[in-house]
């Protein structure tokens, strides 16, 4: 084989640095796909949780559980303008940096509050069983526990708030750092966070159900106010939290890449 030919098939520089610029992005997804795994409870157990709960509004109009999560879009309608035209410039005059927040910054500041929602989320869930103990409800699933279904409220804003930095500054994260060649690989890696979160998720809640199971009474028994979910939320911050962690440590590398060297 001639030495043209040998140069021809090696991997150019381009190839090599461009292979480097993808690997270096995934300490950031594995990191967030902790935040996917706790950002689909706002689609599952929230909603199961208000089925318990009082949903009334006046003496006859009964809102269904699943209209909460309504609220979480109408925050990221209400909050985006605030963010754009309060925060950024606030921040921008503080740090000096034209954009405000860097990419990095707005991932973590979303991670962050998603563990601040699974926080509220215990305790309201606390609460909540409490007064089915209080009212002599934990035999009697079918009936509706006297706690209005407007305490779940706070954790959907959270989330809302949540979802307005980490899944926007993921979206550009993501398409940003990596080759003009490579944009489409870019937005795959940013869906599959949350493919791949929600499949873990599924997974952990079956893994929680067979452990706890084997110890007494499930946490995730068909009579929630036999049920667990505070000790799964604070199962869930603390592996948020931890999370956190990490992403904070690799966000503190220099992963951050100028996409013009591959476009040169």
């Amino acid at each position: 084989m001639s030495c043209v030919e040998d140069n021809e098939s090696a991997p150019s520089i381009v190839q090599v640095e461009e292979a480097k610029a993808v690997l270096r992005l995934f300490p950031i997804w594995i990191s967030c796909v902790v935040y996917a795994i706790v950002y689909s409870q706002s689609s599952t157990f929230f909603t199961k949780q208000g089925g318990t709960m009082d949903g009334r509004i006046g003496s006859s109009f009964q809102v269904p559980p699943a209209a909460l999560q309504s609220l979480i879009f109408a925050t990221i309608v209400v909050f985006l303008p605030i963010y754009d035209r309060v925060l950024v410039p606030t921040v921008r005059n503080v740090s000096k940096k034209p954009s405000g927040f860097s990419l990095l910054q707005r991932i973590g500041t979303g991670v962050a509050f998603s563990v601040v929602a699974m926080v509220v989320a215990t305790l309201v869930e606390t609460k909540r069983l409490n007064t089915a103990r209080e009212c002599g409800l934990i035999d009697r699933p079918n009936e509706t526990i006297p706690m209005s279904l407007w305490w779940l409220v706070p954790q959907y804003i959270l989330f809302g708030v949540a979802e307005s930095f980490a899944m926007v500054g993921l979206q550009e994260f993501f398409y940003d750092q990596v080759p003009g060649t490579l944009r489409s690989l870019g937005i795959a890696l940013f869906l599959n966070i949350f493919g791949v979160g929600r499949l873990i998720s599924s997974f952990l809640v079956t893994a929680t159900d067979g452990l706890t199971q084997r110890e007494g009474e499930s946490w995730f028994s068909n009579n929630l106010n036999h049920a667990h979910l505070d000790y799964f939320y604070w199962l869930l911050a603390g592996l948020g939290a931890t999370a956190l962690t990490i992403y904070l440590f690799f966000a503190q590398a220099s992963i951050i890449q100028n996409t013009k060297v591959f476009e040169s």
